[in-house]
């Protein structure tokens, strides 16, 4: 926080005026230089054609426009950055690389113009001395993009930021050189003469009385350093690459994109050589600005990780294509060029390879795109692969590994881990490949509840989620998410099903334990008493009617027993009252006598048994609440019909319930209840006070269903 605060208030050193009014100049002079760049190549293409090839060939030089195009492509990227970033430095790059192109092609066009003339035209030393020495800082432009990009800054860390300026020394030693050289010094190390049209031009404007014993060895080591002051920025481009996340490891994809398109324009160039090797320098060139253009401006507006899988996968295919036709068309010329003469040779060899050769090659190339990206180019194919596994499997774990495989093998991934709830509230973990240090998770749901997630590895191309990707994934992540969901569905299903035959014979005991040890004893021992009344009913007839009166209130409370049986197993009040009118007579039972009662709606068709307990034994817990906790004036009981389903609504106008009173005994034996029938049930304090209860119960009536 110290720190931020600090470089905050040190940054303002301009006064805020004067900046608004430099931010507002910047773009200006951005379109500026791009109006001298597009002025500067006009110009060089109209000397170019007002100069005469032989001109041309007699100083050994191209034309200055094609020089110039690349300035030319890259002027708009450098007016842009210039308007949207005029404090990144690549900006000012970006738009002086551009001048700095397009200048040297109009001085070398202007160049070959007037040396025709005899003496040469003014500026014709100028423009010598522009081409031949300064020209050679044209190469400091790329180190210097590669060591700023994206945020115009070298970097930070001590060790890097010397590498840094290691590279930019060794890619500037060479332009100083040759800049400060004297022009017969260059000549002998390049082993070449000057043209006759130079040699009334001043050639040393800013050379150096350097001794060739001096010079020369200086310029044996720059040369190599140029190399070294590429190298040098591409290992910085590696580590700010693996180092970045989030929007920067975005803007830095994009100069490798820029790399990988300018190494495939290259390579074409180097398999179909032509005089013509500016045009394919500039369109690298062009490409680059483009590519750092929308790195740093819209990252996002094209896919990236989309685009350069892309470029690699079917560059790379095309170029190798490109190479095995060269070799298959260059070997069958040569095994059946002495059987056929020049035309008949080429007409079957242009046979053989469409017959033999083409074939082979769409399929190769199925192949390899398959290799490289995987399953995930035929997404009907990942989708139904996936669901004739899970079809195959039954059980929950081997359905998560199907899904893991086939998330694998889509998506070329070294590691998938597939996480889910188990039914017992624990978390089942499937995973295919090794699991890395570092993984991404993304969230799998079923209709809106989350069940699980994915697991990815975090680092990797292959790793890297693209737009149309995530399509595909999601179709296959709604798979897996229907197939957890259906495991876990059964797996609850039979636990259900082994609670249901666990409660069952839990409550047989019961009943057993409360006829035999209860019930039995209480009317054997009436069996005794009303045997011993009858025998002393003759002699002594006042202790046989004391006996009788014993039996007769065992017989009593042996009755009372079989009610209270009864009433555990189904609330007689059902079926003499109904379920309206048993819940009615249950709350004049509980609620106190100062509590007003309002009872309303109707059950409609008859109802199952299991609805009309579950909806009595809620409405009894509603209304005991009531009378115990809410400490209500008035209490409001809704039953009635919809959707096929049971309502049942308690509402009070009591005390509520605080927020942090945890659930009771009570509150959780209504969900339950109401859970067990498939249905739900809610406990809402309104914010006008008070309790609200409501339940829903799937019912079916029988009039329903039949």
């Amino acid at each position: 926080m110290e720190v931020r605060e600090l470089t905050d208030a040190a940054a303002p050193e301009v006064p805020a005026p004067v900046q608004s009014r430099r931010d507002r100049l910047v773009p200006v002079l951005g379109w500026l230089s791009t109006a001298v760049t597009l002025a500067a190549v006009a110009a060089s293409a109209a000397l170019d054609l007002a100069t005469p090839a032989s001109a041309r060939e007699a100083v050994d030089s191209g034309t200055g426009w094609e020089i110039g195009l690349s300035g030319l492509l890259l002027a708009v990227p450098g007016a842009l950055l210039l308007s949207r970033a005029p404090r990144n430095a690549v900006s000012w790059v970006v738009a002086g690389s551009a001048l700095f192109w397009a200048l040297d092609g109009l001085a070398s066009s202007w160049l070959t113009y007037a040396v025709q003339s005899d003496p040469p035209l003014p500026g014709a030393s100028l423009a010598f001395w522009f081409v031949q020495r300064f020209g050679a800082w044209l190469l400091f432009g790329l180190p210097l993009l590669l060591l700023l990009y994206p945020d115009g800054r070298l970097p930070t860390t001590g060790r890097w930021r010397t590498v840094s300026w290691v590279a930019i020394g060794s890619t500037a030693l060479l332009p100083v050189l040759v800049v400060t050289t004297p022009a017969d010094v260059l000549d002998r190390r390049a082993d070449q003469q000057l043209p006759e049209a130079f040699e009334g031009l001043v050639l040393d404007p800013t050379s150096l009385p350097l001794p060739e014993a001096v010079a020369l060895p200086l310029l044996h080591v720059a040369f190599p350093l140029v190399a070294l002051g590429v190298l040098l920025p591409l290992a910085v481009v590696v580590h700010r690459l693996r180092a970045a996340s989030g929007e920067d490891r975005r803007r830095m994809r994009w100069l490798l994109w820029a790399g990988v398109v300018d190494a495939l324009v290259m390579l074409g160039a180097l398999l179909f050589p032509s005089s013509r090797i500016s045009l394919d320098l500039a369109l690298a060139i062009g490409l680059t600005g483009l590519a750092v253009t929308v790195g740093i401006l819209r990252p996002r507006a094209i896919d990236i990780d989309r685009l350069l899988g892309g470029t690699l996968v079917y560059g790379g295919l095309a170029a190798g294509v490109v190479v095995l036709d060269l070799l298959v068309l260059g070997a069958a010329g040569v095994l059946l060029d002495g059987r056929f003469d020049e035309r008949n040779a080429l007409l079957v060899t242009l046979l053989v390879v469409a017959v033999g050769y083409v074939p082979l090659r769409a399929a190769l190339w199925r192949f390899v795109r398959r290799w490289a990206l995987g399953e995930r180019e035929d997404p009907y194919r990942v989708v139904s692969g996936l669901a004739e596994r899970l079809e195959r499997t039954d059980d929950a774990d081997q359905q998560l590994m199907a899904v893991a495989s086939a998330v694998a093998e889509a998506f070329r991934s070294p590691y998938v881990g597939v996480e889910v709830t188990s039914s017992g509230g624990g978390r089942l973990l499937a995973e295919h490949g090794a699991r890395p240090t570092a993984v991404q998770s993304l969230p799998i749901a079923y209709r809106g509840e989350p069940i699980g997630r994915l697991l990815l590895p975090r680092r990797g191309v292959r790793a890297q989620l693209l737009s149309r990707d995530e399509r595909l994934l999601a179709d296959v992540v709604r798979q897996a998410a229907g197939a957890a969901r259906a495991g876990s569905l059964a797996a609850q299903l039979q636990a259900s099903r082994e609670q249901l035959v666990a409660a069952r014979e839990e409550e047989r005991r019961r009943l057993r334990r409360d006829l035999h040890d209860g019930l039995g004893p209480s009317l054997g021992a009436v069996v005794l008493r009303i045997d011993t009344a009858r025998n002393l009913a003759a002699d002594r007839p006042e202790e046989a009617d004391l006996l009788l009166r014993r039996a007769r209130d065992e017989v009593a409370a042996a009755l009372a027993d079989v009610r209270r049986l009864v009433h555990d197993l189904r609330p007689p009040a059902l079926d003499d009252l109904g379920l309206v009118g048993a819940v009615r007579q249950q709350a004049e039972r509980v609620l106190p006598p100062h509590v007003d009662l309002a009872l309303t709606g109707d059950a409609g068709a008859e109802l199952p048994a299991a609805v009309e307990v579950a909806a009595y034994r809620i409405a009894s817990e509603a209304l005991a609440n009531v009378a115990r906790h809410a400490r209500a004036s008035r209490v409001e009981v809704a039953l009635g019909r919809d959707d096929g389903a049971l309502v049942v609504t308690v509402t009070d106008d009591g005390c509520g319930i605080a927020p942090e009173a945890p659930a009771g005994v009570g509150l959780v034996s209504l969900r339950e209840r109401a859970a067990e029938l498939g249905g739900s049930c809610t406990v809402e304090c309104p914010p006008d006070g008070g309790t609200v209860v409501r339940a829903v119960l799937p019912a079916r009536g029988r009039s329903e269903d039949g």
